[in-house]
C-alpha cells in the first residue's frame, strides 16, 4: 500500500472533508465538515482503509466486528472480509416486527467485539452503541476510528476504560493538506482556534449515595437495606445455594456480620422444616442484623403467586423480607407481595434469554410503577429510584485475557451502576466463607466509594 499520507490524499479527492463555515447538529459553527461516506463508493480505497485499520489492532483480541450505524457499516464489513473475523450488524433502532432485534448476526454470549466508527466528536454515538452491544452480553474493549475531530470524545471513552485507536486526527490531516498546498496558513490557524475553543465540555456528575437514596426511598425494605449498608459499610448479599439446614445455618452464622442480606433458595433445602430451619435462621438474621431475600423468582398469575407466597410448607410471607419475581404476569400479579419488597427480574444474561429489548422496556415500566417493587436485576443501569441488584460477582473472574474486566465489584459499580452485589460460590464454596465474605465486603465497599467519585459525562 501507499504511505499513510498518500492514502489520505487519495481519500481527500473524494470530498470527505470540506472547509468553510458549517453549522453542526449541536448548533456550533465549524470551519470544517467531515463526511466519510463517499469512501464506501471506491472499492480500492475501502479495501485499503480496512487494512490500515486492521494493522493498528491486536486482532487475536476480537471474536466479532461491529460498525456504528451508518457510515461505519461498510468499513466494518470490509474489515471483516479482509480479516475473516465475523461481522455483526447493529441497527439504528430495533424493528417493531419480526425478531425486533437491535443486534443482527451470529454470535455467542461473552464474545469480544471490536467497534468501528468513522468519526468521533463527543463520543455519544459510541457510548450508546457500547451500551446496546453489552446489553447482549458481548464485551467491548477496543474501538477503532478513522478520524478524530479532537473535541474530547476519545478522552471521554478512554476515561471509561476503552482503548480507542485512531487512524487520523484533524490536526494531522490539516498538516498533510497544508504541506500539499490544499490549506493556507490562515485556514489552519482558524481550525486550530476552533478546536481550542470548542473542546466538548463535560459536567461533573456523581451517582446517588446510599444516604441520598435512603432519604428518598418510599419503601420500608429499601430504607432498611440502605440503613444496614451504611451501618455495616457493606453492600454484600451472600447467596446460600446450599441444600441442608445445617449448611444454611452455619453459613448464615459465619457471614452474617458482614452482609446486608442472605439470599436463599428455600425449596432446595432437602431437610426443610419450618421450626428447625426458618426459626433459627430468623434468629441469626436478628442477631447479625441482615435481611432475608428469598430468590423464588415468582412467575405466574397473581392468584397462584399469592398461594405460593403465603401457603404450603415454606410460608415465605412469614419470614422473607424481600423476594424476587418475574413481571411476566403483569402489574396486578405483584399485588400479593404486600408485606415484603420485590426485586423484579428485568433482564437476564443467560444464553438464549427471551428478555428482549422490548420485553425489558415493558418490564421496567411495570417495575417502576408498582409500589411493592424496590429494585431489579438487570444488565443495565436502572432509574435512581430503583435499587439495582447484580448477581454473579466473583473476584476470581478478574478478566477475560483480552483487556476487559467483567463481573468484579469494580466493574459492576463503575459500569453497571449497581447498588448491591450478590456473591454465591465465591463465598459458600470457599475454604473459609467468613474470610471470603470479609474480602467481598471490603472490595464491594471500596468499589462503591470509587463510583461516588465524579465522572465526566457529556453536557
Amino acid at each position: 500500500m501507499e504511505s499513510k499520507k498518500e492514502f489520505f490524499l487519495e481519500c481527500y479527492k473524494l470530498g470527505i472533508i470540506k472547509f468553510g463555515r458549517f453549522t453542526l447538529k449541536s448548533g456550533i459553527e465549524s470551519p470544517f465538515y467531515v463526511d466519510l461516506r463517499p469512501l464506501a463508493s471506491d472499492p480500492k480505497i475501502l479495501k485499503n482503509l480496512a487494512n490500515y485499520l486492521l494493522e493498528m489492532l491486536p486482532l487475536d483480541n476480537f471474536d466479532l466486528i461491529c460498525g456504528v450505524p451508518y457510515a461505519a457499516l461498510p468499513m466494518a464489513t470490509a474489515m471483516s472480509l479482509e480479516s475473516y473475523i465475523p461481522l455483526i450488524i447493529k441497527r439504528k433502532e430495533a424493528k417493531n416486527y419480526g425478531t425486533k432485534k437491535l443486534i443482527e448476526g451470529i454470535y455467542q454470549k461473552g464474545q469480544n467485539c471490536l467497534l468501528v466508527e468513522d468519526v468521533i466528536t463527543s463520543g455519544k454515538s459510541l457510548i450508546e452503541t457500547i451500551a446496546e452491544v453489552e446489553q447482549e452480553d458481548l464485551k467491548v474493549a477496543d474501538i477503532v476510528v478513522v478520524l478524530d475531530r479532537e473535541q474530547g470524545g476519545k478522552q471521554l471513552l478512554e476515561s471509561k476504560g476503552y482503548k480507542v485507536h485512531t487512524l487520523f486526527n484533524i490536526s494531522e490531516v490539516c498538516t498533510i493538506l497544508q504541506e500539499n498546498g490544499e490549506l493556507s496558513d490562515e485556514e489552519v490557524k482558524r481550525i486550530q482556534d476552533f478546536l481550542a475553543g470548542n473542546h466538548i465540555q463535560f459536567e461533573e456528575k456523581t451517582r446517588l449515595s446510599y444516604q441520598e437514596k435512603f432519604e428518598t426511598s418510599q419503601h420500608s425494605v429499601s430504607k432498611k437495606l440502605l440503613e444496614i449498608a451504611l451501618a455495616k459499610e457493606s453492600n454484600l448479599i451472600a447467596s446460600a445455594d446450599v441444600t441442608t439446614t445445617q449448611e444454611l445455618l452455619e453459613l448464615a452464622d459465619k457471614v452474617g456480620p458482614h452482609i446486608i442480606a442472605l439470599k436463599t433458595h428455600i425449596d432446595i433445602i432437602s431437610d426443610f422444616d419450618y421450626q428447625n430451619t426458618i426459626v433459627p435462621l430468623k434468629e441469626l438474621a436478628s442477631k447479625h442484623q441482615f435481611l432475608l431475600m428469598e430468590d423464588r423468582k415468582f412467575a405466574d398469575i397473581g392468584n397462584t403467586q399469592e398461594l405460593q407466597f403465603t401457603s404450603g410448607v415454606f410460608k415465605i410471607t412469614e419470614w422473607a423480607d424481600f423476594v424476587t419475581s418475574q413481571v411476566i404476569g403483569g402489574f396486578e400479579s405483584l399485588d400479593c407481595f404486600k408485606n415484603v419488597g420485590v426485586v423484579a427480574i428485568i433482564g437476564m444474561s443467560s444464553k438464549g434469554t427471551l428478555t428482549t429489548n422490548s420485553y425489558r422496556e415493558e418490564a421496567l415500566k411495570v417495575a417502576q410503577s408498582h409500589p411493592n417493587v424496590i429494585g431489579g436485576v438487570s444488565q443495565n443501569a436502572l432509574p435512581d429510584e430503583m435499587l439495582l441488584f447484580t448477581p454473579g460477582v466473583n473476584l476470581a473472574d478478574s478478566g477475560d485475557g483480552k483487556g476487559q474486566q467483567y463481573n468484579t465489584p469494580e466493574h459492576v459499580f463503575s459500569s453497571l451502576h449497581t447498588d448491591f452485589i450478590i456473591v454465591g460460590r465465591g463465598i459458600y464454596k470457599s475454604e473459609n466463607p467468613e474470610n471470603a465474605a470479609i474480602e467481598y465486603k471490603n472490595e464491594g465497599w471500596k468499589a462503591y466509594l470509587n463510583s461516588l467519585e465524579k465522572k465526566a459525562i457529556q453536557q
